[in-house]
């Protein structure tokens, strides 16, 4: 026993720090105090927040192995009363601790995590640089949780700062109405979402809506959380106390996205239409179960041609993928590629769904001109671009403008002869001089430039073409002409 004595005092001794006792002299109480002193004096130079380099009493730096191993196994058994008295009789453990980690984090507040750290930690964890220290003779009863004095300005404060703290100390109605403004007021998402999140948590539906219908911006910020989390069903009791029928209808619309069976989708969407929408979105709504509907007979009648090998395109160009719930320019497409000369009365005929869904002219051609040039069909991009008028004339017309058309063709490797023929249509002379230099398209280029009279041009385009080609010979004859009308 005094052996186990004697080697206990040879450690307090030799350590980097002196243990406090009350049993010490005079002289060793005020080397404490001035100890204390000096760390307490810390805050007027450094902010509480920063690293500084602890050390226990003990002398160990606090964070290393050591002290890590013996701080968690005193740690599991100790209390906030074990803690007390050990302080008063002179124990060595009340030591600086390290920061916990912010428990705040947008992606844990999204997903609707909300963890409340417990009174012990709370005791532990948040005490400034001034209370590192121990007291000197301090009474038992004057041990508190220091928490229990933060005003809600604060608490929002520490919550931006990414501070541990626990919300549960807000009880009544008034002070968590007052903490949430504060966090609107702070213009922090993060601690604004996370204080609707415990109001949601601690308050009855119809008080947390009554209180939200007149502070909008927590509103929305409440809103947009439950749409993020999927918590559909507080989100359509929310809407509907605020009466946002229109809201309330398009929540319950968005639920399709989650059925997967088609069948029941084209049920589900057929119930929607009742809905009270606005008059543009029961259009769409009418639309989408009409489109669903007709894709649905598509995709069975093309899986049975293409199983059964009766149809010539779809052996030569099988199906990547099914036409069900792709969106209207898609099945357009689709329809253009393989069903483009059937008749108006079926249901997969491009004119049928041009009439059906009311596609303007624009989209129309620019949706087929892609399925057709893909194809390779150049009759039918001549067709579809050709017009005729009331007296039987033709032209060409193109609602997306031409020089839209050869860069379309050019994606899909149209011949030269092909593209020629649309970049002369082009209007816009150096649009036109452009396009036909980029794709060499010559004979355009020669024959601008011979409108434009332009000599220079055409010797310096000369260069750029095939000697004894028939393009030089070309310019060549412009040339001699040119002279010929000067010299007369």
């Amino acid at each position: 026993m005094s052996r186990a004595r004697a080697d206990e005092e040879e450690y307090w001794h030799s350590s980097k720090f002196r243990a406090f006792t009350f049993d010490d002299e005079d002289d060793e109480l005020s080397q404490l105090k001035e100890s204390k002193r000096a760390v307490n004096s810390l805050r007027d130079i450094v902010d509480d927040d920063d690293d500084l380099e602890r050390v226990s009493w003990s002398g160990e730096p606090v964070g290393s192995i050591s002290w890590s191993i013996k701080e968690t196994a005193s740690g599991s058994t100790s209390s906030l009363e074990g803690r007390d008295s050990s302080l008063q009789k002179g124990s060595s453990s009340y030591a600086a601790l390290p920061k916990q980690v912010s428990s705040y984090s947008l992606s844990s507040l999204f997903k609707g995590e909300f963890h409340y750290i417990p009174y012990r930690q709370m005791a532990l964890t948040d005490v400034g640089v001034k209370n590192y220290a121990p007291e000197l003779r301090r009474p038992k009863a004057e041990y508190k949780d220091y928490s229990s004095d933060w005003s809600p300005k604060d608490t929002v404060r520490r919550m931006q700062r990414g501070k541990v703290c626990s919300l549960e100390r807000f009880r009544s109605l008034p002070d968590k109405l007052v903490l949430l403004d504060e966090a609107v007021a702070g213009h922090d998402g993060n601690v604004i979402t996370a204080v609707l999140i415990f109001l949601k948590q601690t308050l009855r539906r119809e008080i947390l809506f009554r209180e939200l219908e007149v502070r909008q911006v927590a509103l929305c910020h409440l809103i947009h959380f439950l749409r993020e989390t999927g918590e559909q069903k507080f989100l359509l009791d929310l809407l509907r106390f605020l009466d946002r029928t229109e809201e309330v209808a398009l929540s319950q619309y968005r639920e399709h996205l989650s059925i997967q069976d088609v069948e029941k989708r084209r049920e589900f969407l057929k119930g929607c239409i009742g809905l009270p929408f606005s008059a543009e979105d029961t259009s769409h709504i009418q639309d989408h179960y009409t489109l669903l509907e007709r894709q649905i007979i598509i995709e069975a009648n093309d899986r049975h041609l293409e199983t059964a090998g009766q149809s010539e395109i779809f052996r030569k160009y099988p199906r990547k993928a099914s036409i069900l719930n792709m969106p209207l320019v898609t099945t357009l497409f689709y329809s253009c590629f393989y069903h483009y000369t059937e008749a108006e009365g079926t249901f997969s005929s491009p004119t049928n769904l041009k009439k059906t869904f009311k596609i303007p002219d624009k989209q129309y051609v620019l949706t087929a001109l892609a399925a057709r040039a893909k194809l390779r069909a150049w009759d039918d991009v001549d067709a579809l671009l050709t017009t005729k008028n009331w007296l039987g004339y033709t032209k060409k017309k193109a609602p997306i403008g031409f020089h839209r058309v050869v860069e379309i063709l050019q994606r899909n490797n149209a011949p030269v002869q092909v593209l020629q023929e649309y970049v002369r249509l082009v209007e816009d002379v150096e649009t036109r001089l452009n396009l036909a230099t980029k794709y060499k398209c010559h004979d355009v280029v020669i024959e601008t430039y011979r409108d434009l009279k332009d000599r220079i041009q055409l010797t310096a385009y000369k260069c750029k073409v095939e000697r004894g080609s028939a393009e030089e010979e070309k310019i060549n004859s412009i040339l001699n002409n040119m002279v010929r009308n000067t010299v007369s």
